[in-house]
């Protein structure tokens, strides 16, 4: 290590750091001095904690008290460039280890930024001389790129740092790779203390089961696209957005590019000002979009979850969840996005069409870390299933239709209860559907004048007649697509003859007085 280098090392950061953030490094130096050489220590602190502070400062203590070097490993070039700047703004010169890097000269520095994939090829071929290196920090260690490296580190302290300690393969567990969870500060400690904002969630009870599962264990881009590229789908986006963020800066996570370019063009219709970003814009056109972003008040940005790490724009305040995801790490990272605090922004918004809410409870909530590290897979057993989710959806009357019905106070009718209260009964299951048409036929007829209205009002209950049937055809275990077809054309004649046959009786049962003829 050459002598300009260590001196820079000494040099006293501007930087001023917490005290949950001081108590993190003081707890993690602890354990450093106390196990042995090759322990690997994992510490979890929210996004938007400060991890990269607190490492950064670990590292400018660690070269001034040891005579050994500093590896740091990220897994992304944003990254890799971010934890540089941020390494050199507390006295820390560094040298980054790009496929670019020329590393004759790497003799004079004691700590090195490296991409994991770059890293593993200059380990491989032999270019990089890690004899020297004494600790080794992973950044976003809950990705498992990194742990085909541990081979070549089995005489240094590994620190791995995350928001959320669960390994993004379920097949690789965390536990199997590090001794030892640390869990910083909580979301609520980080909100009380006003290093974070607070989140007002609205959340859309979303039909998802549609969408399939693929080998990663999330849903795929294919079936992902299929709903959210949907008219009706790609509507409620923009509807949600108007109602509850318009005007507002806002961020929309989409997974797959042509739901984000569906998204620009819906939203472009509506005259809002958006803008599109994925990995395919280069370095110039992702620098112009972010600028404007930045720059732009009521700005939208659409995009495909690559600014869900290494991305931090206070500005923003909504998120749009435009995408369901199984990994509890995503759905932190996005929602992570809105709550970094700015001036006197103490809250942001989430608009949740992905039913992320009900698989994972409230951003925030009070998750045992230590038991996910230890028992990932108890974790996931308890995330509810789609068809769990949605058991419990009180599905009425879509807001357009409902005012056809104006007249009616309650619209609601629930299949599961009655099909419940059926069985507890001895009744045939038979009765469920005719009880359904009976109230579909009273809401009809509450609004009309005359049978030809009640007529005309029960072809605008298509959707519900639908909805109603595959609950029905749920609670009874019979769902192939004939005999759903079939039950669906049943219903709706079953239920124009019943509006024929007792429309007046009904009538006058409703108003007191007979229709007029």
């Amino acid at each position: 290590m050459s002598n300009t280098h260590s001196a820079v090392q000494d040099k006293k950061t501007d930087k001023e750091l917490y005290d949950y953030q001081q108590g993190a490094i003081s707890q993690i130096f602890e354990k450093f001095d106390t196990a042995p050489d090759d322990y690997h220590l994992l510490y979890q602190l929210p996004t938007g904690g400060g991890k990269t502070v607190i490492f950064s400062e670990m590292v400018r203590q660690y070269l001034k008290n040891h005579d050994k070097k500093v590896l740091v490993m990220t897994h992304r070039i944003e990254l890799c460039n971010q934890t540089s700047k941020m390494l050199t703004s507390f006295g820390v010169t560094n040298k980054v280890v790009n496929s670019k890097a020329n590393l004759d000269d790497q003799a004079e520095y004691s700590c090195f930024v490296a991409m994991v994939e770059t890293l593993n090829n200059r380990l491989n071929d032999d270019k990089l001389d890690i004899s020297d290196v004494g600790l080794v920090i992973i950044d976003e260690a809950h990705y498992n790129s990194f742990t085909k490296l541990f081979k070549f580190f089995e005489n240094a302290f590994i620190l791995g740092v995350t928001a959320t300690p669960l390994s993004s393969n379920k097949e690789l567990p965390m536990k199997d790779n590090y001794d030892e969870l640390i869990t910083g500060e909580t979301i609520e400690n980080l909100i009380e203390n006003e290093f974070l904002a607070r989140c007002e969630t609205f959340a859309y009870d979303m039909g998802l089961t549609s969408l399939e599962v693929g080998s990663n264990g999330d849903y795929t881009v294919k079936s992902s696209e299929d709903l959210y590229t949907s008219p009706a789908m790609l509507q409620k986006t923009v509807d949600a957005y108007k109602k509850h963020s318009f005007g507002k800066k806002t961020l929309i996570f989409n997974n797959g590019i042509n739901t984000s370019i569906s998204v620009y063009y819906a939203f472009r219709e509506a005259g809002l000002p958006i803008m599109h970003l994925d990995n395919t814009a280069t370095k110039k056109q992702r620098k112009q979009i972010l600028e404007w972003f930045h720059k732009t008040p009521n700005a939208i940005l659409t995009s495909v979850s690559i600014l869900t790490t290494g991305f931090d724009e206070p500005t923003i305040d909504t998120i749009i969840l435009n995408r369901a995801t199984k990994s509890l790490t995503l759905y932190y990272q996005m929602i992570g996005r809105g709550s970094r605090i700015l001036n006197n922004k103490e809250k942001f918004t989430v608009i949740d069409l992905g039913n992320n809410l009900y698989r994972f409870g409230p951003w925030g909530a009070d998750l045992d870390w230590q038991l996910i590290f230890k028992s990932p897979n108890w974790f996931a057993d308890r995330i509810k299933s789609d068809e769990a989710i949605e058991a419990n959806f009180k599905r009425d009357l879509a807001d357009d239709i409902k005012e056809e019905f104006s007249k009616s106070e309650v619209t609601y009718f629930d299949i599961r209860q009655c099909y419940k209260d059926a069985v507890d009964a001895g009744e045939s299951s038979k009765v469920v559907l005719e009880r359904s048409i009976e109230q579909h036929a009273k809401i009809c007829i509450e609004n009309s004048e005359d049978v030809y209205d009640a007529i005309a009002l029960a072809k605008l209950l298509k959707d519900d007649i639908n909805q109603r049937i595959e609950i029905y055809a749920k609670c009874i275990s019979k769902s192939t697509h004939n005999f759903l077809k079939w039950l669906k054309d049943d219903y709706q004649k079953k239920l124009n003859s019943y509006i024929r046959a007792n429309f007046d009786e009904k009538f006058y049962e409703i108003h007191g007085y007979e229709p007029e003829n």
